[in-house]
């Protein structure tokens, strides 16, 4: 029997049965995590590394759209671990995922050089200078490069990954070229991206990314994905991603 605590929701997340728990004092995932589960692609019976898993999203909906083999989590908060960890228990998938309270620059130490064949990444998209920082010490860590910077994630990326392996990671179109040079400095090359417009015609506000391991130097862009309609409502392409994932388990905060 899974304890849930006070403040803590199960919501279901109408897919494959999954369900997930929640604090409401917590961060919540957001459609970033969910676009960025549907863009991430895994090899049947293969090792994919979460970093910074929060809640465990990104583990409970790869589990369902690939035979990964393996699929572990780290997270650096252990509230949000243990939080993580009794999501996993309660939807019995402990033989296919595992949650551990490890800071992302430990990766390296943890699992050893070539190790994983993916790895996936919901960063903090600020800078400790940039913008307002949440004061909510937990909603600020998964905001603001607090704990870890860009280049030290992308660094971590490439000790563990095999060679061919892929980093899946989703960001804000200010921090491309940052990402593209951390990238070639640690060995990973971008093989493809995916702008993300809030509305058709208006400049893009997040983007998806694979960059591959000791790859080829061959970029390629894909169809922009447009989130909403003029009047307001998510396009068929949203819809169509988001058609067994219940949406209004999202952080409101965390929209486009």
């Amino acid at each position: 029997m899974v304890e849930i605590f006070e403040n803590e929701t199960i919501d279901d997340l109408q897919r494959k049965g999954l369900r997930i728990i929640q604090h409401q004092d917590y961060f919540k995932f957001g459609i970033d995590a969910v676009l960025l589960s549907h863009f991430a692609k895994v090899k049947k019976g293969g090792v994919v590394v979460d970093f910074g898993t929060g809640t465990g999203i990104l583990p409970l909906l790869l589990s369902a759209k690939t035979q990964a083999g393996r699929i572990i989590g780290i997270e650096i908060d252990p509230v949000m671990a243990d939080m993580a960890s009794r999501s996993v228990s309660l939807n019995a998938l402990e033989d296919r995922i595992t949650i551990e309270a490890l800071d992302i620059k430990e990766a390296g130490l943890r699992f050893g050089k070539n190790t994983v064949d993916t790895v996936v990444c919901n960063p903090p998209y600020f800078k400790v200078r940039e913008g307002l920082q949440n004061p909510n010490a937990n909603k600020a860590l998964a905001r603001h490069e607090v704990r870890i910077t860009l280049e030290e994630i992308v660094r971590q990326a490439s000790l563990v990954l095999k060679p061919g392996g892929n980093l899946y990671m989703i960001h804000r179109p200010g921090r491309l070229k940052e990402m593209i040079l951390h990238f070639n400095a640690h060995g990973i090359e971008p093989k493809e991206i995916q702008m993300i417009s809030p509305r058709r015609h208006k400049a893009p506000n997040l983007f998806l990314i694979r960059g591959n391991k000791g790859g080829s130097e061959e970029l390629r862009f894909l169809p922009e994905l447009v989130v909403y309609h003029e009047e307001g409502k998510f396009s068929k392409e949203i819809c169509d991603i988001y058609s067994e994932v219940k949406m209004d388990v999202f952080n409101s905060e965390e929209t486009l």
